[in-house]
């Protein structure tokens, strides 16, 4: 059976600048292993719901809570992958940081957490299916302003 994760995509909109380009994502620095770049998330806990497992990661990993966030309707990403031979499968919400400015305190899993628009923030996750997710998160806001 595959190891499951749950997070977020958090993104705030930055002052001053027009749209599209002020969406800003969330990414957090590993302090283990190869030091990578990812949005929130973390292992589901038994009984515990995938969405509600997000929230909790999120809040430990970030400081941001359920009160910080706006969670994005008709936007969820599954990504599957290997680590280390075992299958993993993550799912990745859209959350909006409601205030802009409100402080992201790491917890210690974390080195460093970094705002980005979204080609640094696709250069800094690495990976392809990461890279694709942010990409696809990005036109699912676009195509809300559009409407």
């Amino acid at each position: 059976m595959a190891l499951r994760a749950c997070g977020f995509i958090v993104f705030r909109l930055a002052n001053c600048v027009p749209p599209p380009d002020n969406i800003e994502y969330l990414l957090l620095q590993t302090s283990y292993g190869e030091h990578h770049w990812t949005p929130p998330k973390g292992h589901v806990d038994p009984g515990e719901d995938d969405l509600t497992t997000a929230l909790r990661e999120t809040k430990e990993e970030a400081g941001l809570g359920e009160e910080h966030l706006k969670v994005i309707n008709g936007f969820v990403q599954e990504l599957r992958y290997e680590v280390r031979g075992k299958p993993k499968e993550v799912l990745y919400w859209l959350a909006e940081l409601m205030d802009p400015g409100t402080a992201v305190t790491l917890s210690d899993e974390h080195q460093d957490y970094r705002w980005a628009r979204l080609e640094e923030a696709c250069n800094l996750a690495g990976y392809k299916d990461l890279q694709d997710t942010l990409r696809a998160a990005h036109k699912h806001l676009e195509a809300q302003v559009d409407k």
